[in-house]
């Protein structure tokens, strides 16, 4: 019997732990869950006989390398600052790892150790990253094998929530770690445009960007992502003149967002003073030039050049920013402070849904002919456990892992999963999951 071993019990679990348990009598596996909240591991595995939680202090290095040493596979979803001590600890057991995070620079450092030892380090094979690879590489390649040269790429993906449920002016709702939405865009964004080097600084990241079309599903706003550039080579899309990596909101949103960004809300350098007892209208007031209690909204409008019709101003008054009412936190950066409040706001009620939402637009040419390959794909969550996201995350994570202890994924060293024994039979499967994408093709 293999055992596979996941560490931790977080959100993005459910999908990939019901998809273990479900494969574990025919592939003969043991599911082993480790969190160091032992019930949340214990509600993960449920009644299933093939698995088992145990709780698991990730720092208790002893026990960790005990636990990867019985294992046959580990599937880390640590914080991304964590993969790497589990990553070293598999390449000295000669284990292969999975995680869905970014490959970071400790990540990076361990490619020849695990090259050496020829054990696979597989990361960004969750959703955005991971989905998007594999989609993307295999348009890519299809459009190569026949000749074409790429000339733009751009792919754009989001965490919405479904449109039947989207019922507040801002049209988003949390479907993941709030923290990462609020502190989106504190990095420069890096493109290129028509042969041309592109840098959105932080401060205008939510002011400069563009409409993306979903057939059927309508328009949505769509801002850069911090790095599009380090994706040229490994695509192997040195021909494109455009390449653009972008996440997808509801109309309107980043109107609305850039106004917080101006206001230095989303600040997480500094905490604030006395938050416990600091009021959201007196911490307007604080950052408003000659703003006091009584003429903040019209001194917040007239700093940021918005009338109080205008959908940004009412979108910040339906979240509350202009209430008396106390932060109410020990301690707080503005970020901090900000998420408190929009989690009160924005959160998926009992029985509403999420949905994902990703595109990709390939140009290419043949023979000096212009053509454009776009797919789209669009899923929406099922429950608040197994929703949209954890589906999305989670089950290219449990593909991999099959595919892996199959025999099937000979590949070794840190890897992300952009070559074709890798995107073929994850997509394959994903579909028959009803994870799949509508493709087109146009001649321009």
């Amino acid at each position: 019997m293999k055992k596979i071993l996941v560490l931790g019990a977080g959100l993005s679990s459910a999908s990939l732990i019901q998809y273990l348990l479900k494969n574990a009598k025919k592939e003969n596996w043991e599911i082993i869950v480790a969190d160091a909240n032992i019930e949340a591991a214990a509600n993960r595995i449920g009644r299933n006989k093939t698995g088992k939680a145990i709780a698991l202090d990730i720092l208790d290095e002893n026990k960790r390398i005990a636990l990867i040493k019985k294992s046959d596979l580990v599937i880390s979803l640590l914080p991304p600052s964590l993969h790497h001590l589990a990553a070293l600890n598999c390449i000295e057991a000669k284990i292969p790892m999975i995680t869905a995070s970014y490959v970071s620079e400790e990540m990076k450092k361990l490619h020849p150790l695990a090259l050496k030892a020829g054990v696979l380090i597989l990361n960004e094979i969750g959703l955005d990253p991971g989905i998007d690879h594999l989609s993307a590489m295999e348009m890519i390649h299809q459009i190569q094998e026949k000749g074409g040269k790429i000339t733009s790429f751009e792919s754009y993906c989001g965490g919405l929530v479904a449109p039947e449920f989207d019922n507040n002016p801002w049209h988003y709702k949390f479907t993941w770690n709030p923290r990462n939405v609020v502190l989106a865009g504190q990095n420069t964004a890096k493109y290129i445009e028509n042969g041309l080097l592109k840098l959105i600084p932080p401060s205008r990241i939510f002011a400069q960007t563009k409409t993306v079309k979903v057939k059927g599903h309508g328009s949505f706003d769509a801002y850069a992502n911090r790095d599009s550039l380090g994706y040229i080579e490994p695509y192997g899309i040195s021909t494109a003149q455009t390449v653009l990596r972008g996440t997808l909101r509801g109309k309107g949103f980043c109107e609305s967002w850039q106004q917080l960004v101006s206001l230095g809300l989303t600040d997480d350098a500094y905490e604030l003073i006395h938050p416990e007892t600091l009021t959201y209208r007196d911490w307007l007031c604080s950052l408003i030039p000659n703003a006091n209690r009584k003429n903040l909204e019209e001194e917040i409008c007239l700093l940021l050049n918005l009338k109080k019709s205008s959908k940004a101003y009412k979108n910040m008054v339906w979240l509350g920013l202009f209430e008396p009412k106390a932060i109410g936190l020990q301690k707080a950066t503005p970020a901090q402070a900000l998420q408190k409040l929009l989690q009160e706001k924005w959160m998926l009620q009992k029985g509403e849904l999420d949905q994902i939402v990703m595109k990709h637009e390939i140009g290419y040419q043949i023979k000096g002919k212009p053509y454009k390959m776009e797919a789209s794909l669009v899923v929406t969550g099922e429950n608040q456990v197994q929703t949209a996201m954890a589906k999305t995350v989670g089950l290219p994570m449990g593909i991999a892992a099959k595919l892996i202890l199959q025999g099937n994924i000979k590949s070794s060293g840190v890897q992300i999963p952009i070559s074709r024994e890798f995107y073929q039979p994850i997509l394959k499967e994903l579909a028959k999951l009803g994870i799949s994408f509508k493709h087109s093709e146009v001649k321009i």
